[in-house]
């Protein structure tokens, strides 16, 4: 069935819930799965025979339809990511429900950092008032924070639990302003504000004939109608794997396997290869379904070059043109994930894009305090969920953008070298040769 022009494709939109603990995550998800009708019967049968359904009588607990380990049915909270897919007439969704307890930071972390945009949930039963002000709970000033670290290009404010305070008006004004306040601090643009209540359906998918004051869109339309910008820029393609087909002839095949992150290569097009900052032209692009003439962001192919260079893993392609020069130098945003604390001066290994460096944490300059949402410099080490400026110095050179230009080579993760634990997730902000 073709679409009508008001309702074209506007492709695949990627989002996460976030929150504090308890704001009705889970429940809004799996809402909006079953009034979108993208739950399937035996689905629906198995959750209402579940032994942790949380419900009365015959009433759906919509949380299990997310809530899939067994730890999480029991405690009657999110512990680890759970991604659920569901279509309508005008976009593919992929959704990712995050944890709210601050222990599971790392865990949001991860989900938010392929996401669009973010809806965060505020529970209108557990805002507070300080000094005649609205105040939000912590967690959900960390998520936001979060969310702005990880450049996430739309915010969606679902003031939650509306059918306990009888649908006020003035309760959701009062809780938009708050955050208002705290997207004006932190710095977050495309915010938009939505009264919902997920466990009766009000404003998830259909208008809520309870709250007429509310005048602008349920959630689902909303989410249908969030642009999406697309990967373009300056060409980026970190070598994943060197594809040899015999090395014993003369005319032996050698490709460069990877993604191409952003910016477009085509066919005849000269590149430089960083680190080295060696030249070489592409002879030809191999993709799934054989040669191509041109490779755009996202797509995985392989590139075979004209000239006998050298090319390894963690190598990047870069068009001949491109200003980009390796950096030993980091200054990053980093999300402590580990229950040891970060020891400044001592060795870690860094993870970007395709190389692995050996790196060191040279200090630390501000931490983020979320109660106050200043940063402070008092602080010589970061500890879990700690958010912090960092000055890396790395033992080899990395073709490495700042977040905002390139989220894809601008991020990296920190892994301990003894444990193999992933300790930190960082945000590039500043790079030196």
């Amino acid at each position: 069935m073709s679409l009508t022009p008001h309702q074209e494709d506007l492709g695949v939109l990627r989002f996460i819930t976030a929150g504090s603990v308890d704001d009705g995550k889970s429940t809004l998800i799996g809402r909006l799965l079953y009034d979108s009708k993208s739950v399937l019967t035996d689905q629906l049968s198995a959750i209402s025979r579940a032994k942790h359904k949380r419900t009365a009588g015959e009433d759906i607990d919509f949380s299990l339809l997310t809530d899939g380990l067994e730890a999480e049915r029991e405690q009657g909270i999110t512990i680890d990511v759970a991604y659920r897919y569901f279509t309508t007439a005008r976009r593919k969704f992929i959704i990712a429900d995050t944890p709210g307890h601050e222990q599971y930071t790392r865990n949001m972390v991860t989900g938010a950092s392929t996401a669009h945009a973010a809806i965060v949930l505020v529970d209108a039963t557990r805002v507070t008032e300080v000094d005649g002000r609205t105040e939000l709970l912590a967690q959900t000033k960390r998520h936001s924070a979060i969310v702005k670290l990880l450049g996430l290009q739309h915010v969606i404010v679902a003031i939650n639990k509306m059918d306990l305070v009888d649908y006020s008006e003035t309760t959701f004004d009062s809780i938009r302003a708050a955050y208002l306040e705290l997207a004006r601090r932190l710095g977050l643009e495309d915010v938009r504000f939505v009264p919902v209540s997920a466990l009766k359906g009000d404003n998830i998918v259909y208008a809520s004939e309870r709250m007429p004051w509310y005048q602008d869109e349920p959630l689902l339309d909303l989410l249908e109608s969030l642009p999406v910008a697309q990967l373009g820029g300056e060409l980026r393609f970190p070598v994943q794997l060197v594809a040899r087909q015999d090395g014993s002839h003369a005319d032996d095949f050698r490709g460069y396997m990877g993604r191409v992150e952003s910016g477009s290569v085509r066919v005849g097009q000269v590149l430089r290869v960083l680190p080295a900052g060696r030249s070489a032209t592409v002879a030809e692009i191999v993709g799934p379904r054989g040669l191509i003439e041109e490779a755009f962001a996202g797509q995985c192919v392989t590139i075979r070059l004209t000239e006998d260079v050298d090319v390894s893993r963690g190598d990047t392609f870069v068009s001949a043109e491109s200003a980009l020069e390796p950096s030993r130098k980091l200054s990053a945003d980093v999300c402590w994930f580990d229950e040891d604390a970060l020891a400044p001066q001592r060795k870690y290994l860094l993870k970007h894009a395709t190389s692995t460096v050996y790196v060191k944490v040279g200090s630390v300059d501000t931490v983020l305090d979320v109660s106050t949402l200043s940063h402070g410099t008092d602080k010589t080490t970061l500890t879990m969920n700690d958010i912090g400026r960092v000055q890396l110095s790395l033992q080899k050179p990395v073709a490495a953008d700042t977040y905002d230009a390139n989220p894809a080579t601008g991020a990296f993760v920190l892994i301990d070298e003894a444990t193999h634990h992933t300790v930190a997730a960082g945000m590039i902000r500043a790079v030196a040769a």
